[in-house]
């Protein structure tokens, strides 16, 4: 018998000019990047947040403060390595990603591929259980007008259970 979670991410950052721009672990061509205390990828944060919530474990802000320098500047697939780390000490392993960006430019449609590698390089998770989508918000709102970018993300975690 296993026993299944569910757990939901959402991450968001300001965007700055000049500013690189890491989402999925990748380094996006961009005039402008998310803003953060670490490398600000929205994308891995949103996804940490559902892994850690699935698993009960608080969230990302509790077991990587922005107020810790020991994270200024990281990269968030060290976080994901660490949160995938914590839900295994917990015995529970991950099943799948399930993973939406939201902003108005650039396209990331190229940038998937790159982004599953890296993803199951530092989470383990085989590239075919990871799925990573992009829409806009049609010119509206903070993400209309590339203020902030947003992510969210849907993880489902099982464990064995005697």
């Amino acid at each position: 018998m296993a026993k299944i979670r569910v757990g939901f991410g959402f991450d968001v950052h300001q965007m700055k000019a000049d500013h690189p721009f890491w989402v999925g672990g990748v380094q996006l061509e961009h005039y402008a990047g998310a803003y953060g205390h670490s490398d600000a990828d929205v994308l891995i944060h949103a996804i940490c947040d559902a892994l850690l919530g699935a698993a009960n474990l608080e969230d990302i802000g509790y077991h990587f403060p922005n107020t810790d320098e020991k994270w200024k500047g990281i990269s968030s697939l060290v976080l994901l390595e660490k949160t995938v780390e914590l839900i295994a000490e917990k015995g529970w392993k991950m099943e799948n990603i399930d993973a939406m960006l939201c902003l108005e430019a650039p396209k990331i449609k190229p940038y998937i591929p790159q982004m599953k590698q890296a993803i199951s390089q530092y989470s383990g998770l085989p590239v075919e259980d990871i799925s990573i989508k992009a829409t806009t918000n049609e010119t509206l709102g903070f993400i209309g007008r590339e203020e902030g970018v947003v992510a969210y993300a849907v993880c489902l975690i099982q464990k064995d259970t005697v």
